[in-house]
């Protein structure tokens, strides 16, 4: 599970420090930075919703972590601060526990760790409290109402997942019975971003609502209720691609589900829309056993993964981001087929094909490592992967269309 952290220090190399060791342990974490000295306090509407734990220097504001620490533990459902004091077991120590602090470690002195298991507490408490708060909610709610949004109808079933941007609920359309699953998000797109962002974000998925394709998910209805931007989409009962990567696959599964990317993508880059976040979690399963691509970058061009207006942060894992895309270049849609290749090796061998200490050299890598090679036994699959995971756009398969071809060719050659 990804650890949404937010690190509060005036100082630069501490915060550095502090997402070093955040990074170290979920490789996939992009720890969000606030720097109190020049950007003052926090808004007062600032609940911290889009993070599991926040990491606050004692330092802050000429050593007035404590205030900032009284503030923020008494605002309603905020998340655990883990404290940095000048001596652990001293009386800062001693005031930022009773104040409210999940954890206080040794400003110059902690281990690793102690700050992991403190970290670890912080998820776990964090995941807790927002079911209890999900199951309350739903229970005292009205049939039609999800959280604090009514969508007239629609029947509420249960919630399914909290993010930093949206809510995600199980619901039944009351006039036909069928289940669907509401995304609805926390902002509003045309105050986070001004209203050309949104009827781009109209537009784009006008043409991805009346795609029909099976491996793109339906979308049954977009709107807006009570200020808020809703998605009404396809339910599917088998979970995600991730789910079924804890082994690696069988090159003629990972062939198949590669396949059925593909050819997503392909219909997608036909209306001119980019995919943009191509990874196993955005693929989910029918009971068939079909596949169906979500989320067509959504977060991305909305801004809305961080309530603090004014944080420049690249979201997404940078894993199976491009060269192009990881370093802010402009991108087509061989962008899209890159992600695509990173997909295919994890599935094969268990492993991404660059990991790293930070993020940032996750992207150095996607850009200036050699394409790693597949085991001899897989060898054969060289060809394909190389054309998708070659370094320059212009050096990768062209569309979307050829690697379907590529497949074809390859599972027919293995059947006979």
């Amino acid at each position: 599970m990804t650890l949404r952290a937010l690190i509060v220090s005036d100082r630069a190399d501490y915060r550095q420090l502090l997402a070093h060791h955040v990074t170290l342990e979920w490789r996939e974490a992009l720890p969000a930075e606030y720097e109190p000295a020049t950007r003052g306090r926090l808004p007062a509407g600032f609940t911290g919703v889009a993070y599991d734990v926040v990491l606050l220097d004692h330092e802050v504001q000429d050593s007035r972590g404590l205030e900032w620490l009284e503030d923020l533990t008494d605002r309603p459902g905020f998340p655990p601060i883990v404290y940095f004091a000048p001596g652990g077991a001293g009386a800062v120590g001693d005031k930022a526990r009773s104040v409210g602090a999940l954890a206080v470690l040794t400003r110059t002195e902690f281990e690793h760790a102690d700050l992991c298991g403190a970290l670890r507490t912080a998820l776990a408490s964090r995941r807790n409290v927002l079911a209890e708060t999900s199951r309350a909610a739903l229970e005292q709610s009205p049939p039609d109402r999800f959280g604090s949004v009514r969508i007239r109808g629609h029947r509420c079933l249960r919630r399914l997942a909290v993010g930093g941007s949206s809510s995600v609920f199980l619901a039944e359309n009351v006039r036909t019975g069928e289940q669907r699953v509401l995304k609805i998000f926390r902002q509003v797109p045309d105050i986070v971003e001004g209203s050309t962002t949104f009827d781009r974000f109209l537009r784009e998925f006008d043409l991805v609502a009346h795609l029909r394709h099976p491996n793109i998910a339906r979308i049954f209805d977009i709107g807006v209720a009570d200020d808020h931007l809703y998605l009404a989409m396809e339910f599917f009962p088998g979970g995600d691609l991730r789910s079924r990567m804890r082994e690696r696959l069988e090159p003629a599964q990972a062939l198949g589900y590669v396949r059925q990317m593909a050819a997503a993508l392909g219909a997608l880059h036909e209306v001119g829309v980019l995919h943009r976040d191509v990874k196993p979690g955005n693929l989910l399963l029918r009971e068939d056993g079909s596949a169906a691509f979500i989320d067509f970058g959504l977060a991305r061009q909305l801004s809305l993964e961080s309530d603090i207006t004014g944080v420049g942060t690249i979201f997404g894992t940078p894993h199976y981001m491009s060269p192009e895309q990881g370093h802010g270049s402009p991108l087509d849609v061989r962008s899209d087929l890159y992600s695509l290749g990173v997909v295919l090796y994890e599935m094969l061998t268990g492993e991404k094909p660059y990991s790293a200490e930070t993020p940032l050299a996750v992207i150095y890598l996607h850009a200036n490592s050699p394409v790693p090679r597949l085991p001899q036994n897989l060898a054969y699959l060289q060809p394909l992967l190389d054309g998708l995971l070659a370094k320059k756009p212009a050096d990768r398969l062209p569309s979307a269309a050829a690697i379907v071809a590529n497949i074809d060719e390859l599972l027919k050659s293995a059947a006979a």
